[in-house]
């Protein structure tokens, strides 16, 4: 299958704060930086320090936690010796920090964790080390068997919380990512590369997509038996079809519409291809939304409000991004900043706050990721190493994970788009179509 046709809560219980939560105080900084207002997500990094935690697990939940603010690349943590925690006590009382001892190390923010409900929890307090007090605290709940994979998602979603104090934005940690290795394999993997577990598939999976939930998945398949959108209960692993495809023709490149209840796929034939729309209850006909005769229309990926869909066509004779209404009307091209018989876009994804369209564009032989403006305007290069494909946005409209031949073979690698660091997500070779979750609830997979 070319890359043209792809292709393609845990409950939080606050407990009242010593002074307003970092994200909604005007008045709230860090280390002399206005976290809502003057803070620049670009630009600053937050410093803080994770301090110790006690208990059995407790090594395991600091380095989570630590990871997980470091790879939302909004933070500067901090390294501190781990063998004495009664070092980091002021003179004071026992239950006071020594605010001195952080402002020399740079912090301006200080992680505090403490086991609760005999292992069942976590108290997590944050601490501004400029105001020298607790401006922050709450109760997480822990399932009661520890690091398995439940568990870890758990401290991720701490860990996301952390992050919303701090910068009035909730994290990514709690996501995973579902993506194929090889050719009939479909993986899910935690949004830090841990815990990646194999779902049970039909055969030739191709294209993953997960509804807004987290508890479901999506995908086509492929070859001489047909082609189906398959639907993925991710709690009990069942799965249905959805729809199987005419005589001759394939379904390729499925994605859920914003509200969860419907599907956007694309049917190829020997007639080109055209974009589709079906509901869940799977009792209706598609809704056919392009007339291409004889062009081909795919990859369709909806705006966050459901309102407009960015797809692939190649009705001007070469693949270029479109964008149309949801029903098909007014569509006009997107990608109309540079005009060539040798232009090939395609695998867009729109980023969750609507600003940014993701896509590939081949560039001197090879395939590179690049972000455009909904509204159109000059595109932005974002990678140059190797040939880099399929991007994926997650929810904080900042990073992407996509496929890269960078090491010499296909893995997947994330990027923040912000500062451009990139971090390689999985370890065997293989990776591709990857495809990022929202923010998982409790009854998220």
């Amino acid at each position: 299958m070319t890359r043209f046709t792809r292709t393609m809560l845990v409950a939080v219980t606050a407990v009242t704060a010593l002074t307003p939560r970092l994200a909604s105080a005007q008045d709230t900084t860090f280390k002399g930086i206005t976290l809502v207002g003057a803070y620049d997500p670009t630009r600053d990094k937050i410093s803080v320090v994770v301090l110790p935690v006690s208990g059995a697990y407790g090594d395991s939940v600091r380095a989570i936690v630590q990871r997980d603010l470091d790879y939302s690349d909004r933070f500067n943590v901090i390294a501190i010796d781990s063998a004495d925690p009664s070092a980091l006590r002021g003179t004071g009382t026992a239950a006071r920090l020594n605010y001195q001892l952080f402002a020399r190390l740079g912090a301006a923010g200080i992680v505090q964790i403490t086991p609760a409900g005999g292992g069942t929890g976590l108290h997590v307090a944050l601490h501004d080390v400029a105001r020298s007090q607790v401006v922050n605290i709450a109760d997480f709940p822990l399932p009661a068997a520890g690091l398995n994979r439940d568990w870890r998602m758990a401290v991720h979603r701490a860990s996301d919380e952390i992050t919303r104090w701090m910068t009035g934005q909730r994290g990514i940690a709690a996501t995973r990512i579902a993506y194929l290795r090889g050719r009939a394999s479909m993986r899910i993997i935690d949004s830090d590369g841990a815990d990646e577990i194999t779902v049970p598939t039909d055969s030739n999976p191709v294209s993953p997509a997960w509804n807004p939930s987290g508890t479901m998945l999506v995908y086509s398949t492929y070859g001489s038996v047909g082609s189906r959108l398959v639907l993925i209960d991710l709690a009990n692993g069942r799965s249905r079809t959805l729809a199987a495809a005419p005589r001759n023709s394939q379904y390729i490149t499925p994605e859920f519409t914003p509200d969860g209840n419907s599907l956007l796929f694309a049917r190829s034939g020997e007639e080109g291809s055209d974009i589709y729309s079906i509901g869940l209850a799977g009792n209706e006909a598609p809704r056919r939304l392009t007339v291409g005769r004889g062009a081909i229309n795919t990859n369709p990926t909806p705006s966050p409000n459901g309102r407009r869909i960015v797809y692939v066509s190649n009705v001007l004779g070469r693949p270029e991004l479109y964008i149309m209404d949801s029903d098909g009307t007014n569509a006009d091209v997107l990608t109309n900043y540079d005009f060539s018989e040798n232009n090939y876009r395609s695998d867009p994804d729109w980023s969750p706050d609507g600003r940014l369209i993701a896509y590939q564009e081949r560039l001197g032989g090879r395939f590179q990721i690049r972000t455009i403006r909904a509204s159109g305007g000059t595109p932005k290069q974002l990678t140059s190493e190797g040939d880099n494909e399929q991007p994926s946005w997650a929810p904080d409209a900042r990073h992407l994970v996509f496929t890269s031949t960078r090491t010499g073979v296909r893995q997947l690698w994330i990027m923040d788009t912000e500062s451009s660091r990139v971090r390689q997500l999985t370890k065997s070779p293989g990776a591709r179509l990857a495809a990022w979750s929202g923010r998982l609830t409790e009854g998220g997979q």
